[in-house]
């Protein structure tokens, strides 16, 4: 089979995109002397791609009807059976919906991906099944994983079923809603700016991001290479150490991963207390322009109750967290547009690629019309800057990121963790469906101000619940050294066995 060859017209307004002004006579010659390249195309396109081997039967699944999704948390409800044991047998699990499922609709939040079906298994989906678990169905996620709110989805706003019309917080938003309700017992979400953590906090559940590259992103639709995390949502921290021992370590096809990635048997970190435990509070972490004050009492308040289970915990400064956010702004919005342009891959890159992916993405500009504000305004941002500054601020932050990082590890040397509210405000209230740009995008951006530079440095992360302000979660977030995830676990479980955080109230 051949590949369809460009036209003369077609070289030249390629030509003129990369600044080339090419006469007629050169043009012809040039189309003539790309031949050899397009029947090395024509060789590779005969290539059969190899069939990705399905060991687990599945159905579609179906849309449930709003009956059955009183949140709107559901995408696809479907049942898969994993292996007839293993550590996660009697687990139920929910997807969120930019991880494939293959025969599983997918959409990813958005309107434009609706009716994209994957052809493959996640690395993610495949060790839930082979560990026992039964995966339930996708929950949604926001338009594109783009928000940290949950009003951007194309179907509808995900609900908080602890304050209907409230938000869940996103982009995890479905998986949070239903951990919530009862409806799962986990789900596996993706976090580039505090997408697992801040839907933990705004539900009351328990959301780790843990080291970058410790899980595979493999079949996991990307956002940025250099934040995309996935991690691990829950009601409690058992169940959540139990898949980060199922999740981790290398599969060999995603190069954010070492190829010897350092796991541990997590779940032995449960039940050891947490006395001589250095926590250190991080004074930045508190007081931003939009912080509530019941938010920072309460997170201050069950720092305080670490000290009564035997932790020592110490206020200190680290003045540059305050410029973390700057610091993962270039990044996301740079590295967002750049990679959506290239249909969710890009090149230089020697992962898998989901090749059906890539071809239901092709075009999207043509539908771009359709995408939500912030997501609108994200790509506005981040392509006029690529142009305009030749990718020199995405540059001179990911340079920064190495400063930013080495603050951090300067204090977790002396500390074994760090900690500051997860969030800086209760959730909100829902935007309603015809709000202004500026309140749609506000909501949406609003409160990663603590999560995102993580995604940066890549330090594990965990937001557990630790009080309840005007009737509404409080988060607050864990911080450890690279693949020291034992350690947050062993403080998370202390504080959720000793202390009754509902009746934390302020």
């Amino acid at each position: 089979m051949s590949i369809q060859r460009p036209t003369l017209d077609d070289l030249t307004r390629t030509g003129q995109s990369l600044g080339l002004q090419l006469a007629a006579p050169l043009l012809s010659e040039y189309a003539a002397i790309l031949e050899a390249v397009w029947q090395d195309y024509d060789r590779l396109d005969q290539l059969p791609t190899p069939p990705m081997v399905q060991r687990y039967p599945r159905s579609p699944g179906s849309v449930p009807t709003p009956e059955d999704n009183r949140h709107n948390a559901w995408y696809v409800r479907t049942e898969v059976n994993g292996a007839v044991s293993g550590k996660l047998t009697g687990k139920r699990v929910a997807l969120k919906d930019n991880i494939c499922l293959a025969g599983v609709p997918m959409m990813n939040g958005s309107s434009t991906l609706h009716g994209y079906v994957p052809d493959i298994d996640a690395t993610v989906a495949t060790r839930v099944l082979d560990a026992g678990g039964q995966i339930l169905g996708k929950a949604h996620c926001e338009f594109f994983c783009v928000s940290g709110s949950s009003h951007t989805n194309a179907t509808g706003p995900v609900q908080n079923p602890r304050n209907p019309g409230h938000s869940t917080g996103g982009s995890s938003s479905g998986c949070a809603a239903l951990i919530s309700a009862g409806e799962v017992d986990l789900g596996i979400g993706t976090d580039q700016g505090g997408s697992v953590r801040i839907p933990a906090a705004y539900s009351g559940i328990y959301g780790m991001k843990p080291t970058h590259g410790l899980i595979p992103y493999t079949g996991i639709m990307p956002i940025e290479m250099t934040l995309d995390h996935a991690g691990i949502m829950s009601a409690n921290v058992a169940d959540n150490a139990l898949l980060l021992e199922v999740l981790a370590g290398a599969d060999g096809l995603d190069p954010r991963q070492d190829r010897q990635v350092p796991t541990q048997a997590y779940t032995q970190a449960l039940g050891k207390g947490c006395a001589g435990l250095r926590i250190a509070l991080v004074r930045e972490g508190f007081g931003h322009a939009n912080s509530e004050a019941d938010v920072d009492a309460a997170v201050r308040r069950a720092a305080a109750l670490f000290e009564s289970l035997g932790a020592k915990v110490e206020e200190i400064s680290i003045p540059m967290h305050a410029m973390g956010h700057a610091i993962w702004t270039p990044i996301a919005v740079e590295g967002t547009t750049q990679l959506l342009q290239g249909y969710n891959y890009g090149s230089n890159w020697k992962g898998l690629y989901v090749q059906s992916l890539m071809n239901a993405q092709q075009g999207w500009q043509s539908q771009a019309e359709h995408f939500p504000h912030d997501l609108k305004t994200c790509l506005l941002a981040g392509e006029y800057a690529y142009r305009r500054f030749g990718g020199q601020y995405y540059a001179k932050a990911q340079n920064a990121a190495r400063i930013l990082r080495a603050a951090y590890d300067q204090h977790l040397q002396d500390f074994d963790m760090l900690l500051m509210p997860t969030v800086p405000l209760k959730a909100p209230k829902l935007p309603p469906a015809d709000a202004s740009a500026s309140e749609w995008v506000q909501r949406a951006l609003e409160m990663n101000a603590n999560t995102a530079p993580f995604d940066v440095t890549g330090h594990p992360a965990i937001s557990i619940p630790c009080g309840l302000a005007a009737g509404l979660p409080v988060g607050m977030m864990l911080v450890g050294r690279d693949y020291d995830e034992a350690t947050l676990y062993q403080a998370a479980h202390a504080f959720e066995q000793l202390i009754d955080w509902e009746s934390l109230i302020s």
